[in-house]
């Protein structure tokens, strides 16, 4: 038997990209699957597509930046399955922008999106996590590691998601709740969109490199099929893992930043 049969996970993000990968993969294991995002019709097709295949969901609109969609979504939720053993945190988007050219405002909507809202549906879901050992998952980003040229205030919360997944990690691991942040480079896809699935907005800015408006800010690694980047999470969630990085060797790049931010800074402008 699966270790998902018969658990209950909310994914966030999960109309389309990774979203609709990690969500399809619990489905197929047997989880009861809760799938998130703000358009209702591309969610509505999402989780049709699952159902199709034999996949039990539930398609719940929800704006993880409005606190009364997010109370609903985990309303719903127990509603409909009576539990909550698992919250994926996808729903998020990137930019492209110079630095100086993306202002306060720009950090501030960002910042609500891909940090405020994880925040809001951790806080909202950990009751339940908590009491099922359940599994909380972070979608952070290579530039939650190290960050990048023109891809304005997308590091900043990335990395910001990072630290509070740390901080997770040590004041409710030992209560039983796991904690993984995933850390995946470009996801493949047909159109250049982010790492959650969306487009990257900001990329109508000027004076940017071609490169910049490539997936993944024009990043020189190969892209990443988001069914095995599924796969591997919720195998790192069976194995209770807390941290996952694609592609591995990118650790490297992270060790050195700590031991010379000169040569990792030389490294990243030579591989984006």
């Amino acid at each position: 038997m699966s270790y998902w049969q018969g658990k209950t996970a909310v994914v966030t993000g999960a109309s389309s990209g990774l979203g609709f990968a990690i969500a399809d993969a619990l489905a197929a294991r047997g989880a009861k699957v809760v799938m998130a995002a703000r358009g209702v019709e591309p969610l509505q097709q999402a989780a049709e597509r699952i159902a199709g295949r034999g996949g039990e969901t539930l398609a719940v609109p929800a704006d993880v930046t409005c606190q009364e969609d997010v109370e609903a979504l985990f309303a719903r939720t127990i509603e409909r399955f009576g539990r909550l053993d698992a919250l994926v945190n996808n729903a998020g988007r990137s930019m492209r922008r110079s630095i100086l050219e993306t202002t306060p405002e720009d950090f501030q909507q960002l910042m609500e999106l891909n940090l405020i809202g994880l925040v809001r549906c951790t806080r909202a879901a950990a009751p339940q996590l908590l009491a099922n050992r359940g599994h909380l998952v972070n979608i952070g980003s290579l530039a939650a590691k190290s960050a990048a040229r023109w891809v304005g205030a997308y590091p900043a919360t990335k990395f910001a998601v990072a630290a509070y997944s740390q901080q997770l990690r040590l004041e409710l691991g030992p209560q039983g709740l796991h904690v993984l942040l995933a850390c995946p480079g470009p996801i493949a896809r047909d159109e250049p969109r982010d790492a959650n699935g969306r487009e990257a907005r900001g990329a109508e800015q000027g004076g940017l490199p071609a490169s910049a408006l490539k997936p993944g800010a024009g990043v020189k690694t190969r892209s990443l099929r988001p069914e095995k980047v599924a796969a591997d999470i919720l195998r790192a969630c069976e194995r209770r893992r807390g941290e996952l990085i694609f592609p591995p060797a990118a650790r490297l790049l992270f060790v050195l930043m700590q031991l010379s931010p000169r040569l990792a800074d030389w490294i990243v402008r030579k591989t984006t």
